[in-house]
């Protein structure tokens, strides 16, 4: 087992609640987002990760924005998205502000493309939900002409064609490192195979070894296109506390309130405790002390074959202490406790 392993951090910007349980303006929170972004730096993580979203229960609808921000604040960890929705944006657009990122963190940038879970960005920019598949798969298509950043020349029908164009800034290194995230589409696995884009898995539900074949799907498709083997990373939820019941006893309120709004939007029955603590036992969420927590991400690590791990440390209205505590464990105890994990693997031959 390899021990190069990265480890980020994922956000949302998910709004939360002080100490007394009311709930924080948005400004406040984005602002604490770049204080958890400022810590995980210190602390040596390798990544964090802003997601886009357009609703009122998450605060984040330009993460670059933010992104830049902390990109002046921070000196080492790479800063991307979670994801940059590009079905309801432009590639061009996209390019140009990473471009511009990757200029003020000195080439630090990084984006995750996907076609996100929600759908509130489409009527918001004009965009029909019926063209969903298409949208996307032209956009992608786009994109990767524009990553190498020479001139374009391309035709679709969801946008404007391009002949010999130029897109700037150019960045320093001329390449910014770019994802597809999938939640569970073959075709989606196959398609960033097909592009060339390294894969990022959203786990969100159930047991992560689930998702071996769409590993073993991506390695084949990549092959299959002539491409050069790419790695693959893990996005999924969890929560670091001193002990396991602390960690899950301060984590289940919140998530709570997070799965039941969601949940009444898509017809899903509520969350209970029983299912949240099997969530935390059996399935995806990575959640409880730091020892804990560094033996579910080896695990996921090991059943996967992944060269990254981006634990969702925004759980709902979790308060932001919280969060810089769990930040706190994950860099100082987790990290490295999976890495001697990792290298004992290794050691021993498995």
């Amino acid at each position: 087992m390899a021990t190069g392993v990265e480890f980020g951090l994922d956000t949302f910007g998910d709004v939360t609640v002080d100490a007394e349980g009311n709930r924080l303006p948005y400004g406040q929170v984005i602002r604490n987002v770049v204080e958890q972004a400022v810590l995980a730096d210190r602390l040596g993580i390798d990544g964090f990760g802003i997601g886009e979203h357009h609703r009122d229960d998450y605060a984040v609808s330009a993460p670059e924005i933010v992104l830049a921000a902390i990109a002046s604040r921070t000196e080492r960890i790479r800063l991307g998205t979670a994801v940059t929705v590009l079905s309801s944006d432009d590639p061009v657009r996209v390019f140009e502000r990473f471009a511009t990122l990757d200029a003020l963190s000195h080439g630090r940038a990084e984006i995750t493309l996907g076609r996100g879970s929600f759908t509130e960005s489409f009527p918001l920019f004009g965009y029909d939900l019926t063209d969903y598949d298409r949208l996307f798969a032209e956009k992608a298509d786009l994109m990767s002409h524009l990553l190498t950043e020479d001139a374009v020349s391309w035709q679709g029908t969801v946008r404007a064609p391009l002949e010999k164009q130029h897109v700037y800034p150019k960045t320093e290194s001329g390449h910014i490192r770019t994802w597809i995230g999938v939640g569970g589409s073959p075709e989606s696995v196959v398609r960033a195979a097909e592009y060339g884009f390294p894969l990022v898995l959203a786990i969100i539900g159930g047991a992560p070894a689930r998702f071996a074949p769409y590993v073993d799907l991506y390695h084949r498709a990549l092959a299959e296109f002539g491409k050069e083997p790419l790695p693959v990373a893990v996005h999924s939820p969890g929560f670091v506390a001193r002990t396991d019941e602390e960690a899950a006893d301060i984590l289940w309120p919140h998530v709570r309130v997070l799965f039941n709004r969601i949940g009444a939007e898509r017809g899903w029955p509520p969350m209970t405790r029983e299912r949240f603590d099997h969530d935390v036992t059996e399935g995806a969420m990575h959640v409880g002390s730091p020892e804990t927590v560094a033996r579910k991400i080896a695990n996921t690590v090991r059943a996967l074959g992944v060269q990254r791990f981006d634990l969702k440390y925004s759980n709902g209205t979790l308060p932001h202490d919280r969060l810089m505590t769990a930040i706190e464990l994950y860099g100082t105890e987790v990290i490295p406790r999976v890495r001697e994990l990792l290298a004992d693997d290794t050691t021993s031959g498995s």
